[in-house]
């Protein structure tokens, strides 16, 4: 049992080591291409939706993390098992190994962008895993049962020899496994951008309730505390030298523009609040930021849709991920832009630098991509997004939301009063649908017909992408808020799968791209 239980050990280090080297190859070639990493996307892709939104619910923002754990698990679980076969032959449990990276080396091919330089992680974690593997073996104490490890001859044998083998070993990953990191941290950094001022700059942020209300959401989000959600288990490294932003498609002539010649075009500011399709009342996944862009209207002009038969925007990423934005919702006059920067700042590595897609009104699976690259102006009917091809809908409005930030206590414990503002107190609240805010909101309550109109601060006519916020006081008996807002006009369509928003569709896309 003991010899069992120490080859089995023999396994799981050499393939701990194994995948240490292969994850600092990665961070010097692809981050993405690390053996763990790519097995894991791949994982997301091939899930099943139900699953996600399972793990989502239970994990939130942890599951990529618990996704990568539970890969690793898994590989060391296999790798134990290859450390037993050498008991056999060594032949055995080394043939194992390779499979196990041979998988990752295709999941890493897997990748739309990848190429066969991709694969020399899993090369690199490969042949070292399997040096490992031989020199725990040679170094274990010799099988012969009527010898004991001291009287093993030769330099590889003895339990001094296993000793020093496994500690060289260990320490080896942890170096590994720690440049890779640091490695990989360093190169997916942002560059240092200056951004020029705005052409049309937006208006002074309004008075709101931030310094009056305790507790109450601050209006704008702080870049750190942004929500981030997008299928990827790493940055991308992207240069300024060598990114470009190309239209191509059913337009009257390509275009390419360079990080540059976007900011030598009039720039627009606007305060937009985001919000990710998965995010409950409440929720986490909701950010007001003020954004710095090209107005998307003026680069598809550049191009010429004039003559366009294409009724969608299909945006790729660095790393080949693809996004559809409807055309006609994307130049319908609200302010969609190719935003380059963030809260005065340029875009943080994590929200997309050097740009993104930001489109007011619309959740992010369908408009938000990040890292963007490429947009080709095509046809549903012809090509599908990434999201599209797992039935997901085409057009996503966002809906009307609201929530009380600082509700006062409840004087009985009924559903009706927990849900509402009770009494007495303040209540506060803020709402947002597609690319303006509620206009007005007005309290009442439940016991009578007398309505008191509550006192709205936040977004004014110019700030149509930002929440807006009601302060009351309510009197002694329970009550609650009722809301009257501007809705505009929208329509669905009749190609799309059931509505994104709706939390009793198993085919609703939860804690996406955005």
């Amino acid at each position: 049992m003991t010899r069992r239980l120490l080859h089995a050990w023999f396994g799981v280090l050499a393939t701990i080591v194994g995948v240490a080297a292969g994850h600092l190859v990665a961070s010097l070639t692809e981050p993405a291409a690390s053996p763990v990493l790519a097995v894991g996307s791949t994982v997301i892709d091939l899930t099943p939706t139900p699953l996600k939104e399972w793990a989502i619910a239970h994990f939130g923002t942890n599951d990529k993390t618990v996704l990568v754990g539970s890969v690793l698990v898994g590989v060391l679980l296999l790798a134990a098992v290859a450390g037993l076969l050498t008991l056999r032959r060594f032949a055995y449990g080394a043939g194992l190994l390779v499979v196990l990276v041979a998988v990752a080396g295709a999941a890493a091919l897997s990748r739309p962008t990848a190429g066969f330089a991709d694969l020399v992680p899993s090369i690199a974690a490969a042949v070292t895993g399997v040096a490992a593997l031989a020199w725990l073996v040679r170094a274990a104490p010799d099988r012969t049962p009527d010898r004991t490890p001291a009287e093993d001859p030769g330099t590889g044998t003895g339990r001094r020899g296993l000793l020093v083998a496994s500690g060289a070993l260990a320490a080896a990953a942890v170096v590994m496994g720690g440049a890779g990191r640091w490695i990989t941290s360093y190169r997916t950094r942002p560059e240092n951008v200056d951004l020029p001022a705005a052409a049309d700059p937006a208006p002074v942020f309004p008075a709101g309730l931030d310094d009056k209300v305790p507790g109450i959401t601050a209006f704008r989000t702080r870049n750190g505390d942004f929500y981030r959600v997008d299928t990827r288990l790493t940055l991308p490294i992207v240069s300024l030298g060598g990114w470009s932003l190309t239209i191509d498609g059913d337009v009257d002539r390509e275009v390419s523009f360079s990080f540059d010649d976007l900011l030598a075009m009039d720039l627009i500011e606007r305060d937009i609040t985001l919000t990710c399709v998965s995010n409950d009342i409440g929720g986490r996944y909701v950010g007001a930021a003020r954004w710095l862009g090209v107005p998307l209207k003026d680069l598809l002009d550049r191009a010429g849709i004039g003559n366009t038969k294409a009724d969608q925007i299909l945006s790729t990423d660095v790393d080949g991920m693809t996004i559809s934005t409807p055309l006609d919702l994307a130049t319908d006059g609200r302010d969609a832009m190719i935003a380059v920067g963030m809260n005065g700042e340029a875009l943080p590595q994590e929200h997309g630098f050097p740009a993104r897609m930001v489109v007011p009104g619309l959740y992010g699976f369908v408009s938000a991509t990040k890292w963007i690259t490429r947009m080709t102006l095509t046809t549903y009917a012809e090509k599908d997004a990434y999201w599209t091809q797992r039935d997901w809908a085409t057009d996503a409005p966002i809906k009307l939301s609201s929530r009380i930030d600082t509700p006062s206590r409840c004087p009985r414990s009924t559903p009706a009063a927990q849900s509402s503002a009770a009494s007495p107190g303040r209540s506060t609240r803020g709402a947002w649908r597609r690319s303006r805010s509620a206009s007005t909101v007005v309290a009442g309550r439940r016991h009578g017909s007398a309505l008191r109109r509550a006192r709205t601060t936040g977004a004014s006519g110019t700030c149509r992408g930002a929440p807006r916020r009601a302060s009351t006081r309510w009197p002694s008996a329970p009550s609650t808020a009722a809301r009257r807002s501007r809705r505009p006009r929208g329509r669905r369509r009749s190609r799309t799968a059931p509505a994104a928003s709706s939390r009793s569709s198993s085919r609703s896309p939860r804690h996406r791209y955005a």
